[in-house]
């Protein structure tokens, strides 16, 4: 399959979906992207599957966006009134759900970049909550340069996750900046050596997927709403969130747990 998701038995609630075109440069044709809008809608209806990972196949891409040979001359078809397969319909009906553009996956996501993250790559890096990429990745979002307007999660959410001008400096320039610059403006979370690429990826999905499942959903919920309001407002919704989790099974186990010395075990009540 073009694009996979696995659920290792050493990380029960983990996923861990893989973009596997490598040789395509795990760019995005329209069986790839019917693969990627059903993981993420496996992992939205999966109340066990706790955090995920996105990663690339092979040693150079992490995804290079559409496919430029299959899916941006299907789509122009398709605008100009032309007839398409139906999985070739399916597919371009499903690019925002593949991209997570949009669409909230309501569960944590940490992307492993093994390799250049453009275009609709970027995009998806976006959507994530945490990112690790190998020393050798470089992230660019280069629409301008075709006279395009990036309409993925580019203007919407880089602005709201790294400081203002260093989003202006990779959405007006096109230029690609390296993984070093990448942490420097906070757009990744670390670099670490290839061959741990994947094993601190699941490092840091463990540490979410091992604390209360609903204390860590609300929270992530919060953060995404209160982001855009004002201070009053925030404050407000951060009680209304949190003040149910102070009844939950699993707020009473987390008491039980430290007085007995014992990890808890959550039940997401």
């Amino acid at each position: 399959m073009p694009a996979r998701i696995e659920q290792p038995e050493e990380h029960p609630h983990v996923a861990l979906v893989t973009i596997d075109r490598p040789e395509k440069a795990n760019s995005l044709d329209p069986p790839t992207l019917l693969e990627l809008a059903r993981a993420w809608s496996t992992i939205a209806k999966d109340p066990e599957i706790r955090c995920a990972i996105l990663t690339g196949a092979g040693q150079r891409v992490f995804c290079s966006g559409m496919d430029m040979t299959t899916t941006i001359p299907e789509s122009q078809r398709l605008a100009r009134g032309e007839r398409v397969s139906d999985e070739v319909f399916r597919a371009l009906r499903s690019v925002e759900r593949a991209l997570l553009v949009g669409h909230d996956l309501g569960t944590p996501l940490i992307c492993a970049i093994n390799g250049h993250a453009r275009a609709g790559g970027f995009d998806l890096m976006l959507a994530s909550e945490m990112r690790v990429a190998v020393p050798e990745a470089s992230f660019a979002l280069e629409e301008v340069a075709l006279g395009l307007y990036p309409t993925g999660n580019a203007t919407v959410l880089l602005p709201r996750q790294i400081p203002w001008v260093h989003a202006h400096e990779l959405l007006l320039s096109a230029r690609p900046i390296d993984a070093e610059r990448a942490l420097q403006i906070g757009l990744i979370n670390r670099i670490v050596p290839r061959e741990r690429l994947l094993e601190v990826a699941f490092e840091m999905a463990d540490a979410v997927a091992g604390n209360a499942p609903l204390a860590v959903s609300q929270t992530r919920r919060g953060v995404r709403e209160v982001i855009s309001m004002s201070l009053a407002d925030g404050w407000k919704r951060q009680e209304e969130l949190g003040r149910p989790l102070r009844r939950t099974d699993d707020a009473r186990e987390a008491q039980r747990a430290f007085v007995e010395r014992r990890k808890p075990v959550w039940t997401g009540r």
